[in-house]
C-alpha cells in the first residue's frame, strides 16, 4: 500500500488552473521524482500536499487514511515536512531556532539554549561545514548556506514523508553527494521523498521512479531507469531538446577590455581579484560555497563597501570604494542577483514594471510612463524569454520561481546593458527554459555584449564560457581558456588552494 496517493486533484486560482486531475503514488522507502517544466504545477501540488494550499476536487490519502490538511502545522503532525525552493527561514532567528522550530527543549518554560544548540550542531554535522554555527543569526548567512539550514530544519522534524523542491539549487557539488547520502539513509529507515529538480543528472542519481507533470496535469509515470534523458524532456515539455548549449561565434576583436577589475577586496570574504571583460567574452567563474563569488560582485556593483580596489569601465578609472549601483547602471553595467526574491525583483510590482525597471526611458517622455509603450516592450521581452503569465501587467510575485527568474534575464535584455554581470542566472530553471536563457545569453555576448557568469553548475559554465577562474577563500585564480580546464582541475584548484 502507498504511504502517499493522490487521485484526481485539481486547483484552480480565479481563472488559471494550476492543476487538473494530478495522479500520484509514492511508496514508502522510495525517491519519487517530480519532473516538469516550470509553471507546471510543481511547487502548487507540494503546497497541496503539505497543507500550504488546500485542493478543489480530489482525493489525498495518507497511509490508507483520508487527509486533508487545513495547515501546515497539521501536515507537519501528521509527518509531512516540505523543503522550500524559496527558502521560508526566519532571518532574525538563530540556526539552531530555526532547525528546530516548533521542537525547542525547555526546562520550566524557558528554552534550554544549550541543549538547543547541541541539537543543532549534530544535525548541522551531517553537512561538515564548521562555519555555520548554531548560534548565527539566519539573516547574515549566504544562500546556499541558508539552503543546508532549511534541509536540516526538515531532517529534525523526523518526518514520514519529505518534500524537496530544488534542495540542490544553491549547493556546490560536495554538498549535494552529502545531501544524496542523507536521503539514501532516510531511504533505508522507510521514508518517502518526493523530490523536484531540474537537473537530469541528479533526478537518475537518487530517484527510483517518476511523474511528470504538464500544463498542470500528470502525464507519464515510470521507473526512471527505464527511460532516456530525450524521453523525459520530450515528456516535459512536449517536444525535444537538441542542443541545450548553443554554438559560439567569435570574440569581437577589439583594442581594449570593457571592463578591468584591479586587486578588488572586501574584507572579510573578498580578499583579492582581478580580472579583465572583453567585448563578445563569457568569463566562468567557479568555486565553492563561501568562497567569495558573489561578495566580489556586490563589492564590484558598490552594494557592499570595497576596502580595496580600481575598476575601470570604457576607460573610465574609479575607486572601488566610490563606485555605486547606480553610477554602473549610467556606465552600462546590468546586473542579476542570486537572491532573486530577496533583491532581484519587486514582487509586488508587475511584469512589464520590473522588465522596464532599469531603463523607463525608453518607454517615457518628460518624466511620465506611457504605459501602452511599457506593455508592448515587456510582451516583446517576455516572448523572446518564453515567461508564462497571464499578461504582462500580472503581478511577479505570483509566478513560479522560475517564470520570476525568466523576468530578471527579460529585465537585462531591454535594459541593453553592455556589460553583464549573472550571478546564478539559470537557479531554478527547467531544461527548456534553460535552453532559452543560454541562447539569449550566447546572443547577447554575440552581438558584442562582455558577460561574467558565476555558477556553481559546471556543465554550465564548459558549455558558455571563452575563459574560466576560480575563486578560492577570497582569492581569484587567473582566467585561463576554457580549453585550458577540466572539471577535475576546476576541484583541484578550488580545494587545494584552500589547503593551502
Amino acid at each position: 500500500m502507498p504511504i502517499l496517493e493522490l487521485s484526481g486533484i485539481s486547483k484552480r486560482f480565479g481563472h488559471t488552473v494550476a492543476l487538473e486531475r494530478v495522479d500520484l503514488s509514492l511508496q514508502a522507502g522510495e525517491v519519487l521524482a517530480l519532473i516538469g517544466e516550470n509553471g507546471a504545477g510543481k511547487s502548487t501540488l507540494m503546497n497541496v500536499i503539505s497543507g500550504a494550499v488546500r485542493f478543489d476536487s480530489g482525493s489525498i490519502t495518507l497511509e490508507g487514511e483520508r487527509y486533508k490538511p487545513v495547515s501546515q502545522l497539521e501536515a507537519r503532525r501528521n509527518g509531512i515536512a516540505l523543503i522550500h525552493q524559496e527558502l521560508s527561514l526566519a532571518p532574525h532567528l538563530t540556526v539552531a531556532e530555526n532547525i528546530l522550530l516548533g521542537s525547542e527543549p525547555a526546562r520550566f518554560g524557558w528554552i534550554n539554549r544549550p541543549e538547543l544548540n547541541r541539537r543543532a550542531l549534530e544535525i548541522l554535522a551531517t553537512f561538515h561545514h564548521p562555519e555555520i554555527r548554531p548560534e548565527t543569526f539566519v539573516g547574515k548567512l549566504s544562500n546556499a548556506a541558508k539552503q543546508i539550514v532549511e534541509i536540516c530544519r526538515a531532517i529534525a522534524s523526523n518526518a514520514r514523508i519529505i518534500l524537496m523542491d530544488e534542495p540542490t539549487s544553491s549547493l556546490q557539488r560536495g554538498d549535494v553527494e552529502q545531501l544524496f547520502r542523507v536521503i539514501r539513509v532516510l531511504k533505508a529507515g522507510g521514508i518517502g521523498i518526493i523530490y523536484i529538480s531540474h537537473f537530469l543528472e541528479e533526478v537518475r542519481e537518487i530517484a527510483d521512479s517518476f511523474t511528470v507533470v504538464r500544463d498542470g496535469r500528470s502525464v507519464a509515470v515510470g521507473r526512471i531507469g527505464e527511460v532516456s534523458d530525450s524521453e523525459l524532456v520530450a515528456k516535459m515539455s512536449g517536444r525535444p531538446v537538441e542542443d541545450l548549449f548553443p554554438k559560439r561565434g567569435k570574440m569581437n576583436g577589439r583594442d581594449k577590455p570593457v571592463m578591468q577589475v584591479k586587486h578588488l577586496a572586501a574584507q572579510p570574504a573578498l580578499g583579492d581579484a582581478s580580472f579583465e571583460l572583453w567585448p563578445g567574452e563569457i568569463l566562468g567563474i567557479a568555486g565553492l560555497i563561501g568562497a567569495g563569488r558573489s561578495e566580489m560582485l556586490r563589492a564590484l556593483l558598490g552594494i557592499d563597501r570595497a576596502s580595496d580596489g580600481t575598476v575601470i569601465v570604457d576607460g573610465q578609472s574609479f575607486s572601488a570604494s566610490e563606485v555605486s549601483p547606480g553610477l554602473l547602471l549610467r556606465l552600462g553595467v546590468g546586473y542579476l542577483s542570486e537572491d532573486r526574491k530577496g533583491e532581484g525583483l519587486a514582487l509586488p510590482l508587475s511584469i512589464a514594471d520590473n522588465i522596464t525597471l532599469t531603463r523607463f526611458s525608453s518607454c517615457s517622455r518628460l518624466g511620465w510612463l506611457d504605459l501602452n509603450q511599457q506593455l508592448e516592450q515587456a510582451e516583446c521581452a517576455i516572448e523572446t524569454i518564453g515567461v508564462r503569465s497571464e499578461n504582462a501587467m500580472q503581478q511577479v510575485g505570483d509566478l513560479s520561481g522560475g517564470n520570476q527568474q525568466k523576468v530578471a534575464v527579460a529585465r537585462l535584455v531591454h535594459q541593453q546593458a553592455k556589460i553583464l554581470l549573472l550571478d546564478e542566472p539559470t537557479r531554478g530553471i527547467d531544461i527548456g527554459s534553460r535552453e532559452r536563457i543560454y541562447k539569449t545569453i550566447a546572443d547577447l555576448a554575440d552581438s558584442g555584449r562582455a558577460v561574467l557568469l558565476i555558477s556553481s553548475y559546471l556543465p554550465e559554465l564548459f558549455g558558455m564560457c571563452n575563459h574560466l577562474a576560480v575563486m578560492t577563500r577570497g582569492r581569484l585564480s587567473e582566467a585561463r581558456p576554457i580549453s585550458k580546464w577540466t572539471p577535475e582541475l576546476v576541484l583541484q584548484e578550488a580545494i587545494g588552494s584552500a589547503r593551502n
